[in-house]
């Protein structure tokens, strides 16, 4: 008998022409309906939430089947739930005055009330099952299962509700539970920036970003790993899942890489390492930084302008890491892959106006929701200047409906989350848990990130990036904030984890999606993308430590607190591949190891004596005669 794994989902029906048409019709008449919601019409968030998920929910149970083995013909109990889906919607919207003006556990459910509020319970439990897997949707159960029966417990874990009414009440007839900010963030920033991503990679934006990266970087060693390392960045920041970002990009990068010499496995580990940290990459940094400014109250463009140093600290370090290895090899693409700049340019320089119409919004302090407006009507606009990126009506309605196909996943996920989040809330599990956290590091700072770390981690193992990071940011940054970490660095610090999650070990859902197209295990992939990672495990600590590195202090410690780090990440690459010029000694490992920590240092003397220890290092490599026979297998 064949066992389900955690991050075993649903298989995403291929159906017949009509009825795909079909699907993709409806789909498309629901995006447009979500973007007149939110940009034209102010509408009752709770309201809206439930028009939107049960909108999802009546196209997700049509295009996903309820297992990976399921058929491309839709079975009846899926138009059944699907038809269920719909009856919610139509009923909470009939009922819309009357839901909104309930009072919350006074007023008594009626038959009806409770009927369509439990089934959007079990639609959702549902629906994250067959886009997320079990992981997901056992971590949900569990939180409901305290949620109901945690009374039993002692303290300090005990709660007093009791109730399954009490419940449903908080969890889908409040905003704080299925229809709170994960999902609030969804239905409008997020769905509007994977449709600009959409229409940009339908429009040919996807090819020009990569030839671009080919152009930039494939002459020189490590081309291919290069091209890998900014396409998958670039896409990455759009799509802000690191699963889809390796198979998108990565089915065109690791089979070049394998051609031209890489091992399967560092071919691999080089996609999932550069894939993974689009997250982070501004501007868009997929849903997560989304909703991390409606749980923190940061505005998105701080988030934003906080987290492009990082970002590129981090692709550095992936950057540094990929060029010393290819040096030991000496390896070069052949010229004859590399595209030149006037066909990248010929047709591809349309898709930088929509880039500039987003980056110029964002510094004009526009919304992120009219923001992405900006970018899609940009896409669309710009296509239309050249023939060969011109989209037809057809591609457009297509571009809509596929926006709503891509977000079934993100919203089955952030749905749960919020379940989660709605449950914690009414049960005080979140300052319970931060409690026990500073219980077991007895409130030392330096151990209380490590466990932080860790339990992110483990959170994240399996789950999509907004959910990972939103457990944390419930149940592990109550425990920063009461150490009195910033805010910023600390809900960054957690982001980062749920990020890295996507690539570490035993579970590293990047790795595996990496392993079928590289034909090699997931978990050796797995750890060799966790040593090239390496900076973006090291980071989140450089700074909290040092919040310079998020422009956060004043203009000079921040532009120290930068060039620390840059020069912190390129020490940690010679010690870790052990070569500058030559081969390092051990001694010279260990120095540049300790230095690379003093490096990133808040304290200014200490920042620079540790840069000049490693600018030391540096030359007097440089000054030795280059060894023979330096090369290693990668």
């Amino acid at each position: 008998m064949n066992i389900p794994s955690l991050t075993e989902t649903g298989r995403r029906r291929k159906l017949e022409p009509v009825l795909h048409k079909a699907v993709i019709t409806l789909s498309a008449l629901f995006a447009l309906w979500v973007i007149y919601a939110n940009l034209f019409v102010i509408s009752d968030p709770l309201i809206l939430g439930i028009l939107f998920v049960s909108g999802i929910y009546t196209i997700l149970f049509l295009a996903i089947g309820a297992t990976s083995r399921a058929g491309d013909k839709i079975a009846s109990y899926d138009w059944a739930l699907s038809a269920l889906s719909l009856a919610c919607g139509i009923y909470f919207f009939v009922n819309a005055g009357a839901i909104s003006e309930r009072i919350s556990l006074l007023d008594q459910f009626t038959p009806d009330q409770l009927f369509f509020g439990s089934s959007l319970l079990f639609l959702t439990l549902e629906a994250t099952r067959r886009t997320t897997g079990l992981g997901l949707t056992g971590v949900v159960i569990l939180f409901l299962l305290y949620n109901l029966f945690g009374y039993l417990l002692p303290p300090p874990f005990g709660h007093r509700v009791s109730e399954f009414t009490y419940l449903l009440d908080i969890l889908v007839f409040t905003p704080e539970g299925l229809f709170g900010v994960p999902i609030q963030v969804v239905a409008s920033y997020v769905f509007l920036f994977v449709m600009f991503g959409t229409f940009l990679a339908k429009a040919g934006g996807g090819d020009f970003f990569f030839n671009l990266a080919s152009l930039v970087t494939g002459r020189a060693r490590g081309g291919p790993a290069k091209i890998a390392i900014i396409s998958s960045g670039l896409y990455g920041t759009m799509s802000g899942s690191p699963t889809s970002d390796v198979v998108a990009t990565g089915s065109i990068t690791i089979p070049v890489m394998k051609r031209l010499g890489y091992s399967a496995r560092f071919a691999g580990a080089v996609e999932v390492a550069a894939s993974t940290g689009g997250s982070a990459m501004p501007p868009i940094m997929g849903s997560a930084a989304f909703i991390m400014a409606e749980y923190s109250g940061i505005s998105y463009n701080a988030i934003v302008l906080a987290a492009l140093a990082p970002a590129l600290i981090y692709y550095g370090g992936v950057f540094a890491q990929v060029h010393l290895r290819a040096v030991k090899l000496n390896l070069r693409p052949s010229e004859d892959e590399i595209p030149t700049a006037a066909e990248t340019f010929r047709t591809g320089w349309v898709f930088l106006l929509p880039i500039i119409g987003i980056v110029v919004a964002l510094i004009l302090g526009y919304s992120p929701t009219f923001t992405a407006g900006v970018g899609v009507v940009a896409t669309i606009l710009a296509s239309m200047i050249l023939k060969e990126t011109r989209l037809s009506p057809w591609q457009i309605v297509e571009g809509l409906g596929t926006t709503t196909l891509q977000i079934l996943p993100v919203a089955g996920a952030c749905a749960a989350a919020g379940l989660v989040i709605g449950g914690l809330s009414m049960t005080g599990l979140g300052m319970k848990s931060a409690n026990v956290i500073l219980e077991l590091s007895n409130a030392q700072p330096i151990i209380t990130l490590v466990i932080a770390a860790i339990v992110t981690i483990i959170l994240g193992l399996g789950m999509p990036t907004p959910s990972a990071y939103i457990l944390a940011a419930v149940l592990v940054g109550p425990a920063l904030a009461k150490l009195g970490f910033p805010t910023l660095p600390s809900q960054m610090f957690l982001l980062y984890y749920a990020i890295l999650s996507a690539l570490t070990p035993p579970i590293a859902v990047a790795a595996i999606a990496a392993s079928a197209i590289a034909d090699e295990d997931p978990f050796k992939i797995a750890f060799s993308a966790v040593r090239l990672a390496v900076v973006g495990f090291l980071l989140p600590f450089a700074f909290v430590w040092n919040p310079g590195i998020l422009l956060e202090l004043d203009p000079l410690s921040n532009a120290l607190g930068i060039f620390g780090a840059v020069v912190a990440t390129g020490a940690v690459a010679f010690s870790l591949e052990g070569l500058i010029k030559n081969q390092l000694s051990s001694w010279e490992r260990i120095a540049l190891t300790i230095a690379a920590v003093g490096a990133v240092s808040p304290y200014p003397v200490v920042a620079i004596v540790s840069i000049l220890v490693i600018a030391g290092l540096i030359f007097r490599q440089l000054q030795l005669p280059p060894q023979e026979g330096v090369v290693e297998k990668i």
